[in-house]
């Protein structure tokens, strides 16, 4: 299998190019502008202007076409699917289109407003806002490393970047065409894009091509050289002693490597795979969920229909279910990848934990108890010292190029947590209460009150 040559190690020499190195010094002067108040458009995405300005600080635009740095060439080749080779011309077309507002039905939404350069390719917003000042019911999830994703939205209703990348366009939440022929139509008379089509893939334009093109652009988003990955290739001074504790737990007691697994053969941290870990399950009914999802399911069956109950309604809460059916799936969503996850709050499907403590404390008691939860979750008992040592480790994983912006974030989350932990209960982590007790004794109070009367 090729992933198993994926990520090379410094056994495996993939010098970086000269562009790259160039990159990497003006990553403090990037970093600090992300962080300084910038030009933001109404919805508070970064102005297109500045996001292109920073983007190309980062990411010099020569190289994009190539392999990117420690991917090893074989397996890059394996990545890039049959028709849609990365040539310069369909990375600078998709470039265009994923800041083009003008592909959504008010003139307001591009892909960029919700994957924002300046916010770790996400919006840094517990759900999503797209057209109309509609909010969706999922987080945004970085386009940071998503070629190597095997499938793509968190329930993995679409199967390659090439079909996802037009999803979004046709949302009414998100970006509100009513179809592919309409997007089109608004930007069909611009003689640059014209040319541009005819350029990229030799035909004119179509829709389908619309998506090919930001696919294209979204695959050079290659971001994975970070302290961790130096520490992975033998520098034993890349990470601090907190860091490398972090690492032992996470490979240990923490049983993080269960789901996430990372090694130099899968640098992402995802097994790619779907699981119920008991975040909605505070607050939703499941099982009246999934009825109303397959009665709507049943009424329009269309890939449109699905794309728009998994964004715009409380059936989103049932994730992979929403795709398979099979009632094992209910509320499973695909295990999220840990490269740059400290620059991509707030967390969670939903995005309702705002810091990587918030994140441990939910882990540590054992999630939260429902029907469906993944029979991997158990209480972990970590120390308050040990589950700083996981998000430190959690730290180091962002890449070099976002130095500055990862330090700033880790002091805001430490500060936040140091005030508000929501979800810690240490009962629950000890074992001294068990996770359906509460469920269990309301129960019994409802029981009793009905035999009362």
């Amino acid at each position: 299998m090729f992933r198993a040559k994926l990520f090379r190690t410094s056994r495996q020499p993939a010098l970086m190019g000269a562009a790259f190195l160039a990159a990497v010094v003006l990553v403090a002067g990037a970093a600090k502008e992300a962080a300084q108040d910038i030009p933001r458009d109404e919805l508070g995405a970064a102005t297109v202007k500045h996001q292109i300005e920073v983007l190309d600080k980062l990411m010099p635009q020569k190289d994009l076409d190539q392999v990117p740095p420690g991917v090893d060439p074989i397996a890059w080749k394996a990545l890039i699917p049959e028709g849609n080779a990365m040539t310069p011309e369909r990375i600078a077309l998709g470039k265009k289109l994923f800041f083009d507002k003008r592909l959504s039905a008010d003139g307001t939404v591009s892909c960029a407003t919700c994957h924002d350069i300046t916010r770790g390719l996400t919006d840094q917003l517990p759900t999503s806002e797209g057209i109309r000042k509609q909010f969706g019911k999922r987080n945004a999830p970085t386009t940071f490393n998503v070629v190597l994703l095997h499938t793509l939205f968190l329930d993995g209703r679409s199967p390659n970047l090439d079909h996802q990348a037009r999803q979004p366009i046709l949302n009414p939440v998100e970006m509100g065409m009513p179809d592919g022929e309409t997007a089109l139509k608004a930007i069909k008379d611009d003689a640059e894009y014209q040319k541009m089509f005819k350029e990229a893939y030799g035909r004119e334009m179509n829709f389908e091509d619309v998506g090919r093109a930001i696919a294209a652009f979204e695959r050079t988003l290659v971001f994975l050289d970070s302290p961790f990955r130096r520490f992975l290739d033998g520098d034993e001074n890349a990470i601090s002693a907190d860091a490398k504790a972090g690492w032992d737990l996470f490979n240990g007691k923490a049983r993080c490597v269960s789901c996430h697994h990372m090694n130099p053969s899968n640098p992402l941290g995802t097994d790619n795979r779907f699981h119920n870990v008991g975040v909605s399950a505070r607050h939703q009914d499941f099982e009246g969920l999934a009825s109303e999802a397959l009665k709507a399911m049943k009424e329009d069956a269309s890939e449109q229909k699905l794309d728009e109950l998994a964004v715009g309604t409380d059936m989103s809460e049932l994730g992979r279910f929403m795709v398979t059916h099979n009632r094992s799936d209910i509320g499973s969503f695909r295990t999220l990848q840990l490269l740059n996850i400290g620059i991509t709050q707030p967390y969670m499907h939903d995005g309702s934990m705002a810091t990587l403590w918030d994140v441990m404390d939910h882990y540590n008691k054992g999630g939260e108890a429902n029907p469906f939860l993944d029979g991997g979750m158990e209480p972990l008992d970590l120390t308050e010292k040990e589950i700083d040592q996981v998000v430190a480790f959690l730290f180091s994983m962002t890449d070099d190029r976002f130095k500055e912006e990862n330090q700033r974030q880790f002091d805001e989350q430490k500060a936040r947590a140091q005030k508000e932990r929501p979800f810690r209960d240490n009962e629950m982590a000890a074992r001294r209460t068990l996770g359906f007790e509460d469920r269990v004794k309301a129960e019994s109070s409802i029981e009793k009150q009905e035999g009362a009367k």
